[in-house]
């Protein structure tokens, strides 16, 4: 950030009195702009005995399969946007059941929640953000091609409560992972 959203003035980093993080702070009003983590929110939206996923037809991950999920809106509930998101880009209609996982993603400043969620009918095909969409058995899930290490985690869980039949709230932290350039978040 490098101006204020309230008066237009160049901002600067600086801890403000009271608090302990570093916050973005305008030098002409005083305003604290402080930067929160996005929820990213979707469903896995079961069909018999499969789970619809959809193509990316946009970046990041142009062309890999994930679950129906996006950015929450204002003025939604989780599942609201969990519903919308998985009309949006699967133009499936569902009926949201109980948050089956919450993953904090601290690298890239995200939490993402997926509910698991009922299709309506089989009346489903390409969102504008979606190259494709399909239903996908246990056994035919396109492991290496998933968009997203919160895709994979939260489908290994769904598939191991599954066969267990005890299905469980799932709450995890995914960590930083290392390279050879250094310190590098990889979803």
């Amino acid at each position: 950030m490098n101006y204020c959203s309230r008066c237009g003035a160049p901002v600067t980093s600086m801890i403000p009195p009271g608090d302990t993080r570093m916050r973005h702070i305008c030098v002409s009003c005083g305003m604290v702009h402080y930067q929160n983590p996005k929820l990213v929110v979707g469903t896995i939206p079961e069909w018999e005995n499969g789970i619809l996923l959809c193509r990316r037809a946009i970046e990041p991950r142009h062309g890999k399969w994930t679950l129906p999920a996006g950015f929450m809106e204002t003025r939604e509930t989780t599942a609201e946007a969990a519903i919308r998101e998985t009309q949006e880009e699967a133009c499936a209609r569902v009926e949201a059941g109980e948050m089956f996982t919450l993953i904090d993603v601290p690298a890239i400043s995200q939490v993402h929640i997926f509910y698991r969620a009922k299709l309506l009918d089989a009346d489903f095909r390409p969102g504008e953000e979606s190259l494709e969409t399909a239903i996908f058995s246990e056994a035919d899930i396109p492991w290496d091609e998933i968009a997203f290490r919160t895709v994979s985690v939260t489908l290994r869980h769904y598939f191991e409560d599954r066969r267990s039949g005890n299905w469980q709230f799932h709450a995890i932290s995914l960590p930083m992972t290392y390279s050879s350039d250094g310190v590098s978040w990889q979803d």
